[in-house]
């Protein structure tokens, strides 16, 4: 999730069996992520690979954007960071 932008909560029904497996993804911290991903890919409409492509991509620029590395050394007053991630942004479907 890009800095700066607030999660709103979101309350949803589920089956018995599908709450348990979620559950159990939740001690693994990786429920909320899940749901949040499946409900953008469906609401979008990009179909799966481009939901997980641009997925993929906005994982790849939080990375970097993360590095501390990558934000140190620039080129011309912009930092490799930066340039990565517009490259990146640029990637996008």
């Amino acid at each position: 999730m890009d800095a700066g932008k607030r999660l709103i909560p979101y309350s949803v029904h589920l089956t018995p069996e599908i709450y348990e497996k979620l559950k159990e993804m939740a001690q693994q911290r990786k429920a909320s992520s899940l749901v949040r991903d499946a409900i953008t890919m469906i609401i979008n409409g990009k179909g799966e690979f481009n939901s997980g492509y641009n997925k993929a991509i906005k994982d790849a620029m939080r990375l970097v954007k993360g590095e501390e590395h990558l934000n140190t050394i620039g080129i011309h007053g912009i930092s490799i960071a930066e340039l990565i991630v517009e490259k990146l942004e640029m990637m996008q479907k």
